[in-house]
């Protein structure tokens, strides 16, 4: 019996003797990474990159108020109109027109007994300036004016997006090992890389578009050419290489 225990125990001994050299020697290996990885020599150095692009996307708002036009047209008659005149300059009006808001004044019908005043507003999406300067022009001669411009955006946003911020990760790169050579050394692998900063938001409309007409404003041949201010993508990526 005095055997069988010794021999227990002496097992039990060395099993926690390989569990403690174990966890020793795993401590040791992570100490000893932790303590590479922080002693390395590295530099840091920012990338940036930069583009611009012509939106693709844009959004415009349509509102349709009976009093509004001249010739007093009901809205029902109005959107009849407007849905003509965008299907002949080939917009898909099923995927690009979308009722944002419809309201009926009942107030002031009751309290004046007049007819009710009706409006809808719509949102219509076009893909160049030349396409949303024919809609200007001809809902205008339709007898719809109130017509703006909400946002700009491009179809492929976040394609560029990336194409932006790898070409601010090469400016990184070449800009460390320019530097590392002025000293007569090397930028190796990168051991941090973030993205400090982004440039890009979908612009809302305040005043980066312009209307142009002729001097011959009032004939309604004329359509106006709209110029629209560039998308611009920006990004700053913040690298560090091992100096060799």
């Amino acid at each position: 019996m005095e055997r069988f225990l010794g021999i227990t125990i002496k097992r039990y001994v060395m099993k926690t003797q390989i569990i403690a050299f174990c966890l020793l020697i795993g401590s040791a290996a992570f100490a000893q990474q932790g303590k590479n990885f922080i002693d390395l020599p590295y530099m840091e150095v920012n990338g940036k990159a930069e583009l611009e692009v012509v939106p693709d996307e844009i959004y415009l708002s349509i509102h349709i108020k009976e009093s509004d036009n001249k010739a007093k047209k009901s809205v029902e008659t109005l959107e009849k109109d407007m849905v003509k005149a965008l299907k002949n300059l080939g917009i898909d009006i099923e995927k690009k027109l979308a009722i944002k808001d419809f309201s009926s004044n009942f107030k002031q019908y009751w309290l004046r007994k007049t007819d009710i005043l009706t409006a809808k507003q719509y949102q219509l999406l076009v893909h160049s300036g030349a396409t949303a300067g024919k809609v200007f022009r001809d809902l205008e001669a339709i007898g719809i004016s109130n017509i703006r411009i909400q946002r700009v955006d491009h179809s492929k946003m976040d394609e560029l997006r990336n194409q932006v911020k790898i070409k601010a990760i090469k400016a990184a790169k070449v800009k460390a090992s320019l530097l590392a050579e002025a000293i007569d050394q090397e930028a190796g692998k990168a051991l941090f890389i973030q993205e400090l900063n982004s440039g890009y938001y979908p612009r809302q409309m305040t005043g980066n578009f312009m209307v142009k007409r002729s001097a011959s404003e009032a004939t309604m041949d004329q359509m106006p050419e709209i110029e629209f201010e560039k998308i611009k993508l920006e990004y700053t990526i913040m690298a560090r290489f091992e100096l060799k």
